[in-house]
C-alpha cells in the first residue's frame, strides 16, 4: 500500500483521482481547524520564547532534520541557547519530557534521539508540543518546532517550509489523492522555503544540498570518508520519508548497492543487518539509533549535513538571530 500511494502521489498521470472525493473532505476538515484556530474557537499557545517552525507541505521526508541540525548548530555559534520541541514519533512523547542520555528510539523517536545526540543541546518531547515548548522556555533563548507546520495548537514567530526538490508538490492533491497535507497555496503563507536538491523551483527559495560528512561505524565510532567505500557492493538501508534520496547519495560517490527500503520508522529487521554474505551495511543516521548497541562490527552509518550558500544562509541566520532577541527583549 505504501508503494502504491508513493507512485500514485509522485507518478504522474491521473491513477488515484477515484480518491479525490476524499481529498475535498479532508481539504474541508483541515480549513475548518485551521479557521478555528486562526479565530480564537481552539485555543493555541504563545509562548514567551521566539518559536521557529520548521515544516512541510507533503507527507514523507523533505529533509527537514538536517536543515534543523544546521539551524540550531549555527544560532549556538551566535550566542543563543536553542531548544527542539518534537512530537517524537506517533506521540512517543507522551507527557512533556526532556530527552536525556537513558532514552532509545522506541521510548522518544528515532529523530528525538538524532537530534539529542548531534547537537548536545535540549529536545523536548510531548504529545503536544506547546508542553515542550513549555520546558525548553526557562533554559532557551529560541526553540525550534520540528514538523510543526501544520500544528497551530502552537504560535509561531517564523515558518520555514522544506520541499524535496526532486519530487516537489508531486501530483499537487491534498491527501489521499495526493501528497499535500495542506493546498499548495499554503507556501504563499510561510516565511522562507527551502528546497532540497535541484528539481523544484521557487522565486526566492533558498537551495539547500545534502553532503555526506563521513562514514562512521556502530561499533567504535571510527570515520571514513564514504570515497572509501566507492566500487564496493554495500547493502544500503533506508527507513526514512524518501529512501531514493538516500540511496542516490550513495551510487553518487561509486558505490554499488543492494537496496533494502522501508517505511518511514520502520524498525530494522535483524536478517537484514546479518553479515553472512559478507557484505557492509550502511544506513542512514536515523536508522543508526534504532539499531542495538554492540556486536555489529560490520555496519556503518553515513553522517551527513545541510549546506546552504554563504548569502542565503547568512541572511537566513542574521534574521532568526535578530527576531530572537527582539522577542527576549520583550518577553
Amino acid at each position: 500500500m505504501h508503494e502504491w500511494l508513493i507512485d500514485t502521489w509522485y507518478g504522474g498521470g491521473r491513477r488515484g483521482a477515484w480518491l479525490q472525493p476524499l481529498s475535498w473532505l479532508f481539504s474541508a476538515l483541515t480549513g475548518l481547524r485551521r479557521f478555528a484556530y486562526r479565530h480564537g474557537l481552539l485555543r493555541s499557545y504563545r509562548s514567551r520564547r521566539p518559536v521557529l517552525v520548521i515544516g512541510n507541505l507533503t507527507v514523507g521526508g523533505t529533509g527537514k532534520t538536517p536543515l534543523v541540525i544546521w539551524l540550531a548548530g549555527r544560532l549556538a555559534a551566535r550566542g543563543l541557547r536553542v531548544g527542539i520541541a518534537s512530537r517524537g514519533y506517533r506521540g512517543a512523547g507522551g507527557p512533556a519530557r526532556l530527552v536525556t542520555a537513558a532514552d532509545d528510539a522506541k521510548s522518544a523517536g528515532d529523530e528525538a534521539i538524532l537530534l539529542h545526540r548531534r547537537l548536545g543541546q535540549p529536545v523536548a518531547i510531548a504529545a503536544r508540543r506547546a508542553g515542550a515548548v513549555r520546558l525548553l522556555e526557562p533554559i532557551c533563548d529560541l526553540i525550534i518546532a520540528d514538523d510543526g507546520l501544520q500544528h497551530y495548537a502552537l504560535q509561531r514567530d517564523l515558518e520555514i517550509a522544506v520541499v524535496d526538490g526532486v519530487r516537489g508538490l508531486g501530483n499537487g492533491r491534498l491527501l489521499p489523492a495526493g501528497p499535500l497535507r495542506e493546498a499548495r497555496g499554503r507556501l504563499d503563507e510561510v516565511d522562507t522555503i527551502v528546497v532540497n536538491g535541484a528539481g523544484f523551483t521557487r522565486p526566492g527559495a533558498v537551495s539547500m544540498t545534502i553532503v555526506p560528512v563521513a562514514v562512521v561505524a556502530l561499533d567504535g565510532g571510527e570515520r571514513r570518508p564514504i570515497e572509501s567505500f566507492a566500487g564496493q557492493e554495500v547493502r544500503a538501508l533506508a527507513a526514512i520519508g524518501n529512501p531514493g534520496r538516500f540511496f542516490a547519495m550513495l551510487r553518487k560517490h561509486g558505490l554499488r548497492l543492494d537496496e533494502h527500503a522501508l517505511p518511514d520508522h520502520a524498525a530494522i529487521p535483524s536478517a537484514a543487518l546479518s553479515s553472512g554474505d559478507g557484505k557492509v551495511v550502511l544506513m542512514t543516521e536515523k536508522d543508526a539509533v534504532k539499531c542495538p548497541d554492540g556486536g555489529l562490527h560490520h555496519a556503518w552509518y553515513v553522517e551527513v549535513d545541510a549546506h546552504i550558500e554563504d548569502a542565503a544562509a547568512a541572511a537566513l541566520i542574521e534574521r532568526i538571530v535578530r527576531l530572537a532577541r527582539e522577542r527576549n527583549l520583550g518577553a
